[in-house]
């Protein structure tokens, strides 16, 4: 089975590992603070604060902003659930802005979803596609809001030459497994405002800090979100070769994108010049006379090896928001989520596995009837 992602562990990897649990510190050592100030350098900001999960920094950027009860951000529903989840978890309530088809946020419809609530604009970029992050920052400033980008597919994309991270607010990096780079599990904040790197610190350690000898102090309620020196050193040793990940996931992306073009079954996502993808995800969007066949498509291509996933059912179709915001609908995102595959584009793949790749979905997709419209 050739998954849509997976991660690259080499033998580098192996040895950084195998080193790191020899050392004297297994957690809160100095390993973390070097692949801290090797994120900063790589992505040419000020601060990063790497912690567990990009999960707990989502909770901890919502947390400096002080989000609570009463407030509203605004998001896209293409996500995964953890982007609001984590404003729920503070008290406020998300409000989800519909998408273009290339997956990210509309950012022409965000004004008229600003209300007196509005605290935080949050928008994903979606599968690594950086977002148009300069108009949405503009929306923000007009209005007074925090922006906080949920970049967690997109850690080494590119907007007109410069790394995703420079814009917001806050911008948050995921390293879970099949990510551009891993730390088994592990996310980052990165940020040029210093007042918000050193409160992020604070509540990923329990709001504890070290004063003299054995005293410390608790200055605030914070959280246990620390990363291990472990996973750090994995990191270490996968950032050393990220640009040489993407650059094969783009090989492989460019190859769909030419012999995909002018298909009868689907389209492909095109990225702009300016920009250069991490490509996490490669989506095809089916044509409307396969929608209603997409399930016989997906088990198909599955029992011939391609693993193939759909991202994502609009997350305010959970049973869980339905019951806290009642039904909701926005007909871009469900009709993407009608139409998306994400086909397998990974590092860990050669050419001739993506030959194989693109030769398995034509020969499936002709074989499949689709239905009347």
């Amino acid at each position: 089975m050739i998954p849509y992602s997976r991660q690259l562990i080499e033998q580098c990897d192996i040895d950084a590992v195998v080193e790191a649990l020899k050392g004297d510190f297994l957690t809160g050592g100095k390993t973390v603070s070097d692949f801290e100030e090797a994120l900063a350098s790589y992505l040419g900001v000020k601060h990063v604060c790497v912690m567990n999960s990009a999960t707990s920094c989502l909770h901890v950027a919502y947390q400096i902003i002080e989000l609570k009860s009463g407030d509203e951000i605004i998001t896209t529903p293409l996500t995964f659930a953890a982007t609001s989840n984590t404003a729920i978890q503070c008290g406020a309530t998300p409000l989800f802005c519909d998408i273009k088809y290339d997956g990210n946020i509309d950012e022409r419809k965000l004004e008229a979803l600003i209300t007196p609530r509005t605290k935080a604009i949050v928008p994903v970029d979606f599968g690594g596609n950086p977002l148009p992050i300069h108009q949405i920052k503009e929306v923000c400033e007009k209005h007074q809001l925090y922006l906080i980008e949920d970049a967690s597919h997109a850690l080494g994309s590119e907007l007109d030459g410069v790394k995703v991270g420079h814009v917001a607010d806050m911008t948050i990096f995921s390293f879970h497994a099949i990510k551009p780079i891993t730390t088994f599990e592990g996310g980052a904040i990165a940020t040029n405002n210093t007042a918000f790197y050193e409160q992020a610190k604070l509540l990923r350690s329990h709001g504890i800090v070290k004063k003299e000898l054995w005293n410390s102090d608790m200055l605030i309620l914070g959280e246990n979100y620390r990363l291990s020196d472990i996973a750090c050193a994995l990191g270490l040793s996968q950032l050393k070769r990220l640009d040489s990940f993407i650059d094969k996931r783009n090989e492989i992306a460019h190859y769909y994108d030419k012999r995909f073009s002018n298909n009868p079954f689907f389209t492909t996502i095109a990225i702009d010049q300016n920009k250069r993808s991490t490509y996490h995800l490669y989506p095809i969007l089916l044509d409307r006379s396969l929608w209603c066949s997409k399930e016989d498509i997906f088990k198909a291509l599955h029992a011939k090896g391609l693993g193939v996933q759909v991202h994502y059912k609009p997350v305010y179709q959970f049973s869980y928001y339905k019951k806290l915001f009642g039904e909701q609908s926005l007909e871009t995102a469900e009709d993407f989520y009608r139409a998306e595959l994400s086909i397998p584009c990974h590092q860990g793949m050669s050419m001739d596995d993506a030959k194989m790749v693109a030769d398995t979905l034509l020969e499936v997709l002709t074989s499949i009837k689709g239905c009347r419209l």
